[in-house]
């Protein structure tokens, strides 16, 4: 080994490799800057219509957040045109997590970041940007930049902080190209599926409101949009035969002839869970069986639950009330915050956080998902305490809920399970992609894995 490695703060890294400060590698006339001022940008400067301004909030894995960016003016961004971002350029949080970063893709060329933000602008003739911004994720790099940062409280990084950090990268901008590209490849697809399970969820979301909320189909007849055999946006002419051509009086307002209304307790069995002491070592360790809390679903991005951070032993399971869950389970977290929800797609115990709904009845998971959705102003009605509200079981099961006809419900089930099902492929998927990137990161950015022998490996995964 005498040789072959250089020792650095993240660890070792390749002999062959350059170190350089990181204010040497940037450009020389903006290359590493602060945010404006607050008295520069105030609140009330925000408007409708404008440039987005991206703050830490927008600084997702090494991507740009675009939801809910704050605009200004052509006229404020013109006064704040030295604090433009360019494609290429690299933003990171200046307080707080400080180890969060973001590259600016082609999208976001033009738009500004805030004064909680550090711009970095590699200079690409001595670093790859791309690569530039995946150095900056590896973990040993946010452990060193978390340990420098100043500020016992609130914990802030300063241009000068920056500026003196080392940067250990290949000599050759080729390489540091193809060491972005395949790390880039994983990311550009684990991204491709989240965009294409957003568009998923969007179409569950969209056919329950239109059949179980607005009543589209059942209006359309009523009102002579439809005719026997004819199609409507959305709908095929086939399935409107299973839809009602009237509305009636119930308890629950206005609902289609032929469905009834109920409560959810009558239409699902509802069931709590619990927590075995944590002092008992035989109730964790070496645990096999999932065991969910709320922040296992907080942590998703979409409604499928795949796996849990604790595992459970046999013997803590036999404390749980409601013991193993199967697989389909609807989660809905009952307690600060209320409102998380998930499908489980996996058998799994939950702790007392959650109310569970075993879909057992005539109404199937995704229409018990959805439902949820739709319902959660009335639950969080239901739900006590005014500073930690928690909604009991008790106060959920009478949630009225209207029940359709067995054939709606069951053409409900193929379409919206269909979609579940891929986007659930899709998350498995992306984490095996999120994996396999975490795994080769250290080791190409250090120099231990080289090129060729990365995309051998990149080789043998797609063919698996």
């Amino acid at each position: 080994m005498a040789g072959e490695w250089k020792e650095t703060p993240y660890g070792q890294f390749s002999a062959d490799f350059c170190v350089d400060r990181l204010s040497n590698l940037c450009d020389p006339n903006a290359g590493i800057q602060t945010g404006p001022f607050g008295s520069q940008l105030h609140q009330e400067d925000y408007v409708q219509n404008g440039t987005p301004i991206i703050t830490v909030e927008h600084l997702g894995e090494n991507r740009i957040l675009h939801e809910n960016t704050p605009k200004v003016s052509d006229a404020d961004l013109k006064r704040l045109s030295r604090y433009q971002l360019s494609q290429g350029d690299i933003v990171f949080s200046r307080v707080g997590s400080v180890d969060r970063r973001a590259l600016v893709r082609e999208q976001e060329e033009g738009w500004l970041f805030s004064g909680r933000c550090l711009r970095v602008r590699p200079d690409p003739n001595k670093i790859d940007p791309l690569y530039l911004s995946y150095f900056f994720g590896l973990p040993a790099f946010k452990e060193h930049i978390r340990s420098i940062a100043v500020g016992a409280t609130m914990p802030s990084l300063n241009t000068s902080l920056l500026s003196e950090i080392v940067v250990p990268h290949p000599p050759k901008i080729e390489e540091q190209r193809a060491i972005a590209h395949i790390l880039g490849t994983l990311d550009d697809k684990i991204e491709l599926n989240r965009k294409q399970n957003e568009t998923l969820e969007a179409m569950a979301r969209a056919l329950f409101k239109a059949w179980f909320v607005d009543f589209e189909p059942v209006r359309a007849k009523m009102e002579g949009r439809w005719q026997r055999g004819q199609s409507l946006p959305g709908l095929p002419a086939h399935l409107y035969d299973l839809f009602p051509d009237r509305l009636v009086e119930s308890e629950l307002g206005e609902i289609p002839e032929g469905w009834r209304h109920s409560t959810i307790g009558e239409e699902v069995t509802v069931c709590g869970g619990s927590t075995p002491s944590t002092k008992e070592p035989e109730f964790w360790e070496g645990g096999q069986h999932c065991w969910a809390t709320p922040k296992d679903l907080s942590a998703l991005k979409f409604p499928v639950l795949l796996d849990t951070d604790r595992k459970i032993t046999d013997a803590g399971l036999a404390k749980i009330s409601s013991g193993l869950l199967p697989v389909g389970t609807v989660l809905l977290s009952s307690r600060a915050p209320i409102g998380y929800l998930a499908i489980t797609e996996i058998p799994t115990a939950i702790n007392q956080g959650f109310i569970a709904m075993k879909c057992d009845g005539a109404l199937p998971n995704v229409y018990v998902l959805q439902w949820c959705r739709q319902s959660m102003d009335a639950i969080v009605g239901n739900a006590n305490g005014s500073t930690f509200q928690e909604i009991s079981k008790s106060n959920f099961r009478p949630l009225q809920v209207v029940v359709p006809s067995d054939l709606v419900l069951a053409s409900f089930t193929r379409s919206a399970g269909s979609l579940y099902r891929q986007l659930a492929e899709n998350e498995r998927e992306a984490r095996s992609l999120a994996q396999l990137r975490d795994t080769l990161l250290p080791k190409l950015i250090s120099g231990e894995l080289r090129v060729p022998d990365a995309e051998r490996i990149l080789e043998e995964a797609e063919k698996a």
